[in-house]
């Protein structure tokens, strides 16, 4: 059994995603990097008792930006999760 603390960080809840999720039964979370599809699929099916049949991950790198005195600085990675849900089933976002 994993821990699902240490695998999603939180669900993501944008325009894009709330489309995804309405239309097509896709869940977009921010895990953590060390997150591989197997951990995500475990975690949500742990977390909400729902059956996964599909989960893309996604490596964002961060962008070059700068700081306030004129240094250039990175602003940190981020991973993405999208999780296809089986037909019929949804998790509840309140």
């Amino acid at each position: 059994m994993i821990n699902p603390d240490k695998v999603i960080k939180t669900i993501r809840m944008t325009e894009k995603s709330n489309k995804l999720s309405s239309n097509y039964g896709q869940y977009t979370f921010d895990v953590f990097p060390s997150a591989t599809k197997f951990t995500v699929r475990e975690a949500v099916e742990q977390t909400f008792k729902v059956t996964v049949t599909r989960v893309n991950i996604m490596n964002r790198k961060g962008k070059p930006k700068k700081s306030r005195r004129g240094q250039p600085i990175q602003a940190s990675d981020s991973k993405r999760a999208i999780v296809t849900l089986k037909s019929g089933d949804k998790i509840e976002l309140t």
